[in-house]
């Protein structure tokens, strides 16, 4: 089963499947997020339509409240109605007449508020003193309400439905006798239509949005309002929930409370109708994250594709390179990742190409070298026999300088001619040991008119470097420095610390005739340009030891500067160069 699918197994579909898995998480994620956060703000919006509408509505009732108060107290301070109360406190008898004078009074303020429905008097003992009939307060209202008017002292007090009239509302007031120190008269109550307080018009609630206001007394009833299906709404005023159930039908409720009046002005809203955009939403989104997932699945493909297809020609061109052809992979890639990973490909195929060059190029190099000393044509072991009865047949003769020569001879011829097999690599105290040697014999051929120094610290003895890189210069030195002056002549190599850290200098220093500005630039053009200048003797030049440290020192941390050479007229010549002062350039 596992290898039925392996050929599906490709990066282009990793990545196309992760992003759709991406996708699918990030859209039901982001849906959900957005659609029980819009919904829950949608909820809060009506919530707060409910809670603006209730205090406008409030402060309509309010005003209402306050226009019948004020009403009830022009009429209770009315000098009609003050004369007969207080004649009637006093122990008077109102007669008839005086009864029938306040059928003008009340007549006057009902025109002025039509909703009033009746205005009646009574006395302190609650003896009703208009309209003109018997009855009694008590009788009326309650000994209750009759309380309540009292601790109120002469302020509107709001009883509720009228008993003997379900469709009115009741009010009562003390009236205060202003000429007897505002003691208790008698009592004004007052009789209003229940539209008086129809306030859905008023607050311009919208019927076809399903909104329903209801004015509720403390006791629960329903005072102004569209009934609903339950009429005892005290449950719902005093439910600690925002919403509630009212038969089948859920509301979104808002309460305000008069303070005047003690009742509650009640404002329903079906939950259906507050989050109706809610059903709007839900469709918006599952449109979107359809667009959005077909959207998704071409941008994830074509991603995939620009992503995976610069790296597939990356690895064709990795199996060539396999295969032998390390060829540039000349393919654009629009990433800015991708364009960086196939310069660096093709910067390593630069790199290798190169460093095969320069392996070729020290091979070929060693050959030449162990070439040229051979060129003597002379078989080594013969070479060695012959020297070796020389130093025999001295020593027998009692030569003993000359023995030694033939000791430093064949030690040098060693040095030089070593097989191929052997490590091209030297310490700098052996390579000091060869040109001591070598100097010797120049001693020999030149005798006074040759002199020299080695000044080398002993804890540079241990730092590698390629084998006859310092004899070539000493030669030079010696052909072109000491052999054309005129007298005797002196050279001294000198090994000290570089002023780059990690590095030591070797100078070859002569003082010989030295070179023109002209000679100089010309030996300095022969460096740059890599041409062979032969020096008699080993026929190793100056260029030969150019190259050779361009090979062996330019992969070092900080590539070499190769040979510095520095010369005046009359003031000799100085050849020198600098190399690492531990593992070389290996």
């Amino acid at each position: 089963m596992r290898s039925s699918f392996q050929p599906l197994n490709t990066l282009r579909n990793q990545i196309f499947i992760g992003f759709i898995l991406v996708m699918l998480i990030m859209m039901s994620v982001a849906g959900a997020f957005i659609y029980l956060n819009v919904s829950h703000l949608l909820k809060n919006s009506a919530e707060r339509h409910i809670g603006q509408t209730a205090v406008q509505a409030s402060g309509r009732l309010d005003a209402l409240i306050g226009q019948m108060d004020s009403l009830t107290e022009q009429v209770a301070n009315h000098p009609s109605v003050q004369h007969i109360l207080l004649e009637e406190r006093s122990g008077g008898k109102v007669s008839f007449r005086q009864r029938q004078s306040l059928l003008q009074v009340m007549h006057s303020y009902q025109a002025y508020m039509p909703s009033v429905g009746s205005l009646e008097l009574y006395t302190a003992e609650g003896e009703m003193l208009f309209p003109i009939r018997e009855g009694r307060l008590e009788d009326r209202i309650g000994k209750a309400g009759i309380r309540e008017a009292n601790e109120m002292k002469g302020r509107l007090v709001w009883i509720g439905i009228d008993p003997e009239d379900p469709q009115s509302l009741l009010a009562i007031r003390q009236v205060s006798l202003v000429d007897r120190w505002f003691s208790r008269g008698g009592y004004l109550i007052t009789r209003m239509e229940r539209s008086y307080f129809g306030l859905n018009d008023a607050s311009a609630v919208k019927e076809e949005a399903g909104e329903t206001m209801l004015l509720v007394d403390r006791q629960g009833q329903l005072l102004s309002g569209e009934p609903v299906n339950q009429t005892d709404l005290s449950a719902v005023l005093h439910s600690k929930t925002q919403t509630v159930h009212i038969g089948e039908r859920e509301y979104v409720k808002a309460v305000q409370q008069s303070e005047r009046t003690g009742w509650s002005l009640l404002i329903l809203i079906p939950v259906s109708v507050a989050t109706d955009g809610i059903t709007v939403l839900r469709t918006t989104l599952i449109i979107s994250a359809s667009l959005g997932a077909v959207l998704f699945l071409l941008m994830s493909f074509m991603l995939s594709t620009l992503i995976t297809k610069p790296i597939e020609h990356l690895i064709q061109a990795m199996r060539r390179s396999r295969e032998g052809a390390l060829a540039l992979n000349p393919e654009p890639a629009a990433a800015v990742e991708l364009r960086e990973l196939n310069a660096e490909y093709n910067t390593m195929i630069v790199d290798i190409n190169e460093l095969i060059r320069v392996i070729c190029e020290k091979e070929v190099l060693q050959s030449q070298t162990e070439l040229k000393a051979l060129q003597a044509q002379i078989n080594p072991h013969f070479l060695f026999n012959t020297l070796d009865a020389f130093n025999w047949s001295l020593q027998e003769r009692g030569e003993d300088e000359l023995a030694g020569l033939m000791v430093s001879m064949s030690r040098l011829f060693r040095y030089v001619i070593e097989p191929a097999h052997h490590d091209a690599w030297v310490t700098l105290g052996e390579e000091m040991a060869q040109v001591r040697r070598y100097l010797e014999l120049m001693k020999m051929r030149l005798g006074e008119r040759l002199s020299w120094q080695i000044h080398m610290p002993q804890e540079a003895a241990p730092i590698p470097l390629p084998k006859l890189l310092i004899q070539p210069i000493l030669e030079n030195a010696i052909l072109h420095g000491v052999e054309n002056r005129i007298g005797n002549g002196h050279v001294e190599i000198r090994v000290t610390p570089s002023a780059r850290p990690g590095w030591i200098q070797i100078a070859v220093i002569d003082d010989g005739p030295g070179m023109t500005l002209e000679e100089l630039a010309a030996v300095r053009a022969v460096l740059t340009g890599g041409s062979a200048c032969q020096s008699k003797g080993t026929g190793m030049g100056l260029a030969n030891v150019q190259r050779r440290l361009a090979l062996y020192y330019n992969s070092a941390p900080d590539a070499t500067d190769g040979l510095l050479v520095q010369s005046a007229v009359q003031e000799g010549t100085v050849v020198a160069f600098e190399i690492p002062d531990e593992y070389g350039g290996r």
